[in-house]
């Protein structure tokens, strides 16, 4: 169908193909103005899609024969501009195209609804109406001095004060979500609309439940308090997401997609646990959450609180240049002690046959007097599965995976052998398949094997284990943390699911077993994960400060001595922090340098290594270091062959001039390369 003549050209961003080479917006004919931030659907190709019409003047059709578009969801009010803003920016930094960012981060049911389907949603959610019922004034806790004063600095942000993001620099337990309930309290009585992220799903109704309690009373509408994340189903997304879009939900909780809710009156956004890699997306447009949370509330001219017991080095970074300001609560609420960390030297062990390095003699009589005492312990291992591996002690053969290049991990509860890259899953042999032994063994551990040990070694102790295995089923992650706040569990097993902001107010006693690892890992992000890690899950010790016995952590080592150890045994992130920046700005790492990752997927690692070779010389830029490429740590998986090449410059601005030029160029290179599969440049990569 024809332009209609002398009708209107409208820009729309639609989710073009990548290969396409088309990533800004494309003009469509419309019989009537429409308003940028409009949705429509328009044909594209042989399909239709959801677009949206975009800010900017469309360019007059010279004589060319645009099509119409084909419907409008005219019932729903447009995307306001700072959302189309904050598209803009997104896609561009992360070199995306628009309508692509747009369609991954929009509710996955309005690409299915017609603009009448849409219109009864709308309608249903009118019809929403509260039952009277009379919620009492909540009891709010008093404040102590360093909360009242980070209040006091956030509320002058939402007063319009001068604005720098505030980095809540505060110990675990020392009442972070207390001055967040404040602040939010502050901006709604603003008539504001609050937004508030958490790194992880199971966070969420922990947290949903605190502001619900607080702020029931000052909130009674229907879906004025809503979440936003993956888990829920798509018919909740879409309604929690058109409340937030009409300004009925006035605060929204949620993990990282959350960033791009439309909120037409934003006055407060909550980065809890800043430091946390969840905020990171990982596959599609790789953005960080965190730092577009930064940028919406500058570009909104509003205050963004970023909170942690142990800040992103980027964010400390910035605290200590003055870019952000820092407020830090340096003592538990309620007298609580943080507890005392203990080195357990592993090399100090007799070396006695059958003595495990997990489960040592000295932990498990430390675990036995906690449980006399009726005292809950934590036991952190960040690997989960029976064990590692299977091994045959006769030739030498591993469980490894024919589809990628690692190990299979054998589970014993279903008996089964499981790749947690790709899932690939068999049942375990009977015997070794490469020689017939019938001795097969695991060797090295996981949670699994680690909670059979404790059962078998603590008869009478209840031992939960939970990690992404024990909770994949809908509410089961639910019940179990509640079987543990009841004091229904003696001893809690877990990977680091159980670390993060769980407030168990039970828990004495917390022990790390095997945390060597990241200490020697080629990425040098890993110390400064590995530090977070143990210092959140010391954190889960000792909340309560009513308790006979010290609250402890102890972290079993072979490396006592090691800096970051005597860091954390004095609770000392200062100083770990200094160090690695230290060591950061020698190694002209980041914060002090920018970089990029262009991934390749090919069936052969020579296909991908010869794209990647290929692309290093599309461009040169003397400020700009393309290094050579490597495989990943893990290089295959699914039978895909993984490489990366890293992109390096001392400056924001010049790694983006560099990138914005080069992505088009690797679009027409990969026309070339037919045996790759896939690519993806990602921008400020958290894993290397």
């Amino acid at each position: 169908m024809a332009e209609i003549a002398g009708s209107p050209t409208v820009r729309v961003a639609v989710d073009a193909p990548q290969h396409s080479g088309l990533n800004g917006p494309l003009d469509y004919a419309s019989e009537q103005a429409l308003a940028s931030g409009t949705l429509v659907r328009v044909p594209l190709g042989k399909r239709e899609l959801l677009g949206i019409v975009w800010p900017g003047e469309a360019e007059p059709a010279q004589g060319l024969a645009l099509k119409p578009v084909a419907a409008v969801f005219d019932a729903l009010q447009p995307l306001g501009e700072d959302w189309c803003r904050l598209l803009d920016f997104a896609a561009g930094y992360y070199q995306r195209s628009v309508g692509e960012l747009a369609s991954a981060v929009l509710p996955p049911q309005l690409r299915e609804l017609s603009p009448e389907q849409l219109a009864a949603r709308l309608r249903k959610l009118e019809r929403k109406t509260a039952k009277a019922v009379a919620v009492p004034e909540p009891v709010k806790p008093e404040l102590a001095p360093e909360q009242a004063h980070a209040v006091e600095r956030i509320a002058a942000q939402i007063d319009g004060g001068e604005r720098k993001p505030v980095l809540l620099f505060g110990v675990t337990g020392s009442g972070k979500t207390e001055v967040y309930l404040r602040a939010a309290e502050a901006a709604l009585a603003a008539g504001r609309q609050v937004l508030v992220l958490v790194p992880e799903i199971n966070l969420t109704p922990q947290l949903e439940a605190r502001f619900t309690e607080r702020f029931a009373a000052l909130l009674p509408e229907p879906l004025a308090i809503v979440s936003l994340h993956s888990a829920l189903t798509p018919a909740q997304r879409l309604q929690n997401w058109l409340a937030a879009h009409l300004g009925r939900a006035r605060l929204v909780l949620g993990t990282r997609l959350a960033v791009f809710a439309s909120l037409p009156d934003l006055g407060l956004i909550v980065v809890d646990e800043e430091h946390d890699p969840s905020y990171k997306q990982q596959d599609g447009a790789r953005y960080s959450a965190r730092d577009l949370a930064i940028w919406r509330a500058h570009d909104r001219r509003i205050p963004v609180v970023l909170g942690s017991a142990t800040p992103s080095l980027e964010s400390w970074q910035h605290a200590e240049s003055g870019r952000y300001e820092r407020l830090t609560l340096a003592a538990r609420i309620g007298g609580g002690a943080l507890p005392r960390v203990k080195l357990f030297d592993m090399k100090a062990l007799p070396a006695t046959a059958g003595v495990t390095t997990a489960l040592t003699a000295p932990l498990l009589a430390e675990l036995k007097a906690r449980l006399d005492r009726g005292e809950q312990s934590l036991v952190f291992l960040n690997r989960r599965g029976y064990a590692p591996v299977l091994h045959c002690g006769e030739c030498q053969w591993k469980s490894d995976c024919p589809h990628c290049s690692a190990w299979r991990v054998f589970h014993k509860r279903d008996r089964t052998l499981r790749c947690h890259h790709c899932g690939f899953t068999e049942r375990v042999p009977r015997a070794c398949p490469n020689c017939g032994n019938h001795d097969i063994a695991p060797i090295g551990r996981g949670t699994e094997k680690l909670e059979e040990q404790l059962t078998e070694a603590l008869p009478g102790a209840r031992v939960l284990r939970i990690d992404a295995d024990s909770t994949r089923r809908k509410g089961e992650l639910e019940a179990q943390l509640q079987a543990v706040h009841d004091g229904e569990v003696d001893i809690l097993v877990g990977t680091q699911m159980i670390t993060k902001g769980h407030d168990f107010r039970r828990i004495r006693f917390v022990a790390a077993v095997n945390p060597d690892g990241a200490l020697f890992s080629s990425d040098f992000r890993a110390p400064e994960r590995l530090f977070a890690l143990l210092m959140q899950a010391g954190g889960r010790a000792g909340r309560d400060a009513t308790g006979e016995t010290p609250a402890e952590m102890w972290v079993q080592t072979w490396h006592r001595d090691h800096a970051l150890y005597q860091a954390l045994a004095r609770h000392d992130y200062v100083r770990f922090a200094g160090d690695q920046l230290a060591e950061r700005r020698s190694a002209s790492l980041p914060p002090f340098a920018h970089l990029a990752l262009l991934r390749a997927e090919a069936r052969t690692a020579e296909a991908a290594k010869a794209f990647l070779d290929a692309a290093a010389e599309l461009l040169h830029d003397a400020e700009v270091l393309v290094y050579p490429p490597v495989p990943h740590a893990v290089a295959r998986v699914a039978d895909v062959e993984r490489m990366q090449m890293l992109v390096e410059a001392t400056q924001r601005v010049r790694l983006q001039a560099f990138l914005r030029a080069w992505v088009p160029a690797l679009i027409a290179l990969k026309r070339e390369h037919k045996a790759v599969l896939r690519w993806a440049v990602d921008v400020d990569p958290l894993a290397i």
